[in-house]
């Protein structure tokens, strides 16, 4: 089996630089997970009319309103399959503020059904977002969020793209500093920049059954609906 976004990029996941296809390349059966220190340089929000939406995100760890700069950082990648029977990779982010750490959760998988690897963020997968991928002339992956549904119980409907955030995300190596880089920048195209961050971090790869995978990085609830 191979990792989601090795079969998502296809021939393009060998044009990633090989730090690169080392951390994007794992799957479940590697029994392996991967966890990265490092320090965000500047964790941002937009403007004040932003604030409740950032405030309920957080209440099911997506988005959140801290903002600072030089802020510790981890993020906890583990690689299984869901109950489902879908390969998922979890991205548990931890920002260390001096007063509370702020959470940020997803778990993604590649759906056959949608042909593009689907992020679902939050700890009840009431969120899911279509995510497109490619590899720039640096060997850096690249992501952009697409069309947004949301499941809540019975209810499932597509998310407006007016009243919801474009992400773009871009991860590279550094060779000089020998760390990873990440920038993500959540904007609406009506209301302006919304929330994101930049930083460097380290990762190091350790063995990891299914069942050693900490319960606190997984979702509370697992959606069917892609």
């Amino acid at each position: 089996m191979t990792s989601i976004y090795s079969g998502e990029l296809g021939d393009d996941f060998e044009r990633l630089h090989p730090m690169m296809q080392w951390r994007f390349g794992f799957s479940s059966l590697d029994e392996t997970c991967q966890i990265g220190h490092g320090v965000m340089q500047e964790v941002w929000r937009g403007r004040w009319w932003i604030l409740p939406f950032l405030l309920l995100g957080s209440t099911r760890r997506v988005l959140f309103p801290s903002r600072g700069k030089q802020v510790p950082f981890t993020i906890a990648n583990y690689a299984y399959v869901d109950r489902f029977g879908r390969e998922t990779v979890t991205w548990a982010r931890r920002f260390h503020f001096p007063r509370r750490t702020r959470a940020f959760d997803a778990t993604m998988i590649h759906s056959k059904k949608r042909d593009t690897i689907v992020d679902y963020l939050g700890t009840h997968q009431h969120l899911a977002v279509d995510l497109h991928c490619w590899v720039d002339d640096d060997g850096a992956m690249c992501l952009r969020s697409g069309e947004q549904r949301l499941y809540e119980g019975p209810l499932a409907f597509r998310f407006p793209l007016l009243f919801s955030g474009v992400a773009e995300v871009r991860e590279w190596w550094d060779s000089a500093a020998e760390s990873f880089r990440i920038e993500v920048h959540v904007a609406n195209r009506r209301f302006g920049p919304l929330f994101g961050y930049r930083g460097s971090f380290t990762v190091d790869e350790r063995p990891c059954a299914a069942d050693q995978i900490p319960g606190d990085v997984l979702p509370i609830r697992e959606e069917a609906r892609e």
